[in-house]
């Protein structure tokens, strides 16, 4: 059987139903056994693999450090059941929204953003976890010009800062991390830019700092004119940095199977990334077309495996910044390991997806 996409669905099925009736009355007017069915067992018979059908998910064609582009690039994908289907590029912003409407089937972005929609109603899932925080591999690192004067969190009031969307990682850790150390972030003048732009921001002063993420936050480091400040992990440790991968929920349950195979493909490719962090940053240069000394380290949580800890700071902080209503949203309504191959069987949590949250997603 060849594989099929999404679109091609509905045509299969009629065809296929169609070509069992013709089968059946072949059987009742000679007595003998399909053409197909004999086909098949004698393939079976003779120990040739069965072609399996293909499920393949709607997936962003971004310019990042990525693990489903790593997983397809080195071939994790081949023998499963799924297989990506690269949309073209989407914002930052919009991904986790798509996801939960199912104009595309899985996403990255950081966990208050899943959280917030999930208050929301919105059909999503958080299936595993994404990039870990270390010391020399955070999350974001923040950049001013050397020229700037700027070296404290004081220094941020009345300054502009860039970072890559509103509701993640880069405004809420950067908000409590100022907060701790006496800033008022009403002072502070957040503005919107795509990490691939912010270090030119910075550079013709279009902004005061940049946070900026892996791959890119290599080259702002590397700039002569900058100074970096701080990273992630100097504000909390990393407990904040983790950037799990969601699921829409209409296709988790039309197609855990493929999903299954997506976790653990992406699992291999994390794992993979943390024993060859230097092959790593090569494909994705190539992929970017930049220069391999210039991209960033990234680590990944051991088997994508998810835990509750980080679910829970951004639970507590939407909370405490009236985001999100107290007690609306629970660790466990926002995570499941079930589709993780790697996961012990005591950390996996029940799915618990809501099936009417979004009426009109698009699956096909």
């Amino acid at each position: 059987m060849k594989a099929l996409l999404p679109s091609s669905r509905p045509l299969f099925a009629k065809r296929t139903l169609a070509a069992v009736v013709a089968a059946a009355a072949l059987i009742l007017q000679s007595g003998c056994k399909p053409h197909d069915d004999q086909v098949q067992t004698s393939s079976a018979a003779a120990g040739q693999p069965v072609k399996q059908e293909i499920t393949y998910f709607k997936y962003p064609d971004n310019p990042a450090f990525d693990l489903v582009y790593l997983a397809d690039k080195l071939g994790y994908f081949e023998n499963t059941s799924t297989r990506p289907q690269y949309v073209g590029k989407i914002s930052a912003p919009q991904i986790i929204p798509l996801v939960g409407t199912g104009e595309i089937d899985f996403g990255t972005r950081m966990v208050p953003l899943v959280i917030s929609a999930i208050a929301s109603g919105a059909d999503i899932k958080v299936i595993s976890a994404g990039g870990e925080t270390l010391q020399d591999a955070p999350h974001m690192k923040y950049f001013v010009r050397a020229d700037s004067g700027i070296r404290g969190p004081k220094d941020f009031e009345g300054k502009t800062v860039a970072f890559n969307s509103f509701g993640a990682c880069a405004e809420f850790v950067t908000k409590k991390y100022l907060s701790q150390h006496g800033v008022d972030v009403s002072k502070v003048n957040w503005l919107v830019v795509p990490d691939n732009q912010s270090q030119q921001a910075l550079v013709t002063k279009n902004v005061d700092v940049a946070i900026i993420h892996p791959p890119f936050s290599g080259a702002a480091e590397a700039d002569p004119q900058l100074h970096k400040l701080w990273s992630d992990w100097d504000e909390d440790r990393g407990l904040g940095g983790m950037a799990p991968y969601s699921v829409n929920g209409a296709f988790a349950r039309a197609h855990p199977q493929a999903v299954k195979d997506f976790v653990s493909a992406i699992a291999k490719a994390g794992n993979w990334v943390n024993a060859h962090p230097d092959e790593a940053r090569k494909l994705t240069a190539e992929r970017l077309g930049i220069d391999p000394k210039l991209v960033e380290r990234y680590a990944y949580v051991k088997d994508l495996v998810v835990t509750e800890p980080p679910i829970q700071y951004y639970i507590d902080i939407l909370e405490q910044a009236g985001k999100i209503p107290k007690g609306k949203v629970s660790v466990k309504d926002v995570y499941t390991n079930e589709y993780n191959p790697f996961a012990p069987k005591q950390t996996q949590a029940s799915v618990n997806i809501n099936p009417a949250a979004v009426a009109g997603g698009k699956h096909s």
